[in-house]
């Protein structure tokens, strides 16, 4: 069992840019991962298996919707403190902030936002202490990309709606309470709708045969004919948007989550050059070792002050879907590359479970692809800067 020696590493004092709170909290959520994940982790990721025990503690060091007013059971902080956590969680493992941001950011933040009163009463507070999961259902077999080509649709039949259709590469699926659906109703508008589990028709598939992000459960949802109570469905925003407004906060928790798992692989990868002797002398002497690791640190640090900026727009209400889109697909391609270096530099060592330098990298070739593709996110830039429309 490894023991996670991680202490962090701050080239350019980006603390002195945080408040005490700020650090406080992830402080916390540090000393919570290294404690209770990074000791099970490799072992839950060889199982292939979410450790489901770890919800109540997520929910402790408020990994469920800190941003979430306190009056529905958030913690009400700021969007660096949730960036914060959330590169805490991914510093150990890409599924475990899976889990965090997709009930934070993709269930709550839709309840909160387009949610009734009643609805924000009813699920918000479980779902922020971890006695309610949920997951949400956007991505099809046969729309990825492109979700506005969804079929999963859903008819008023008077006193309730009758839901069908399917949705894949659904994260927490297998044992979430609850899903926040998108689905197009019989005019093709799309609109979100709580489903819950033990409705009738409804059915959570586990999707097995992963490489990747093995530590995070990942399932289908089925609808067979659910009977969706009409007072199920979320009235505030209706069309593409809404759900893609979802998908901005899921990604900014990526942009910083990203970050974490390069930080471990840098240092791990650092703490190795350090230690490991060549030729009579550590490899940290030599020259392309020393490259490497000025390159991580470099890419890194241009990460943090990137992300930083995006996280004070964020809590100003400024921040664009293009420039979140820039941010997770920067600093996932980042952190990809600085695990794919940390591996050549650890040598033989880097493929084994001693280290978590494989796993780090098989788990960001699924976040370089999900919440929206490496190449999805260039043509949103693309778009942004030029105001012409790649994908039509």
């Amino acid at each position: 069992m490894r023991t996670d020696q991680y202490q962090g590493h701050d080239y350019y004092l980006m603390d002195d840019l945080l408040t005490e709170e700020h650090k406080l909290i992830r402080d916390t959520a540090r000393a919570w991962v290294k404690k209770e994940v990074s000791p099970i982790i490799e072992k839950a990721f060889e199982d292939g298996k979410f450790p489901r025990h770890l919800i109540k503690g997520i929910a402790e060091i408020g990994g469920f919707g800190p941003y979430i007013p306190t009056e529905y059971g958030g913690a009400g902080l700021d969007q660096i403190s949730y960036g914060l956590i959330m590169q805490e969680l991914e510093r150990c493992d890409s599924g475990l902030r899976s889990t965090s941001s997709v009930q934070s950011s993709l269930v709550m933040y839709p309840i909160w936002k387009y949610g009734t009163e009643e609805q924000r009463q009813k699920f918000l507070p479980g779902l922020a202490s971890g006695e309610l999961v949920g997951c949400f259902g956007l991505t099809e077999p046969d729309h990825g990309s492109n979700p506005g080509g969804m079929t999963t649709n859903f008819k008023d039949m008077g006193d309730h709606y009758l839901l069908n259709g399917a949705k894949m590469w659904i994260s927490n699926a297998p044992f979430a309470d609850l899903a926040v659906v998108w689905a197009k109703d019989e005019s093709g508008r799309i609109h979100g709708l709580i489903v819950e589990r033990g409705m009738e028709g409804f059915s959570t598939p586990t999707m097995t045969g992963k490489w990747s992000l093995r530590a995070s459960d990942t399932g289908e949802l089925i609808f067979e004919d659910v009977k969706v109570p009409k007072e199920n469905l979320m009235p505030g925003r209706s069309g593409l948007g809404a759900p893609l407004s979802c998908l901005d906060s899921a990604r900014y928790g990526i942009a910083w989550g990203a970050i974490g798992a390069a930080l471990d692989c840098y240092d791990i990868a650092l703490r190795y050059a350090k230690e490991r002797k060549q030729f009579d002398r550590p490899i940290a002497g030599f020259q392309l070792q020393q490259k490497k690791l000025a390159e991580m640190i470099t890419e890194i640090t241009k990460a943090q002050l990137f992300t930083h900026r995006l996280g004070q727009l964020r809590n100003e209400g400024r921040a664009t879907s293009a420039q979140i889109s820039m941010a997770k697909r920067n600093n996932v391609d980042m952190a990809i590359n600085i695990a794919r270096e940390a591996r050549q530099i650890l040598g033989g060592m880097g493929i084994i479970n001693e280290y978590p330098i494989m796993r780090h990298m098989m788990n960001l070739e699924s976040v370089i692809t999900y919440e929206g593709t490496h190449d999805i996110h260039l043509l949103i830039t693309g778009m942004d800067i030029t105001g012409e429309n790649a994908f039509k």
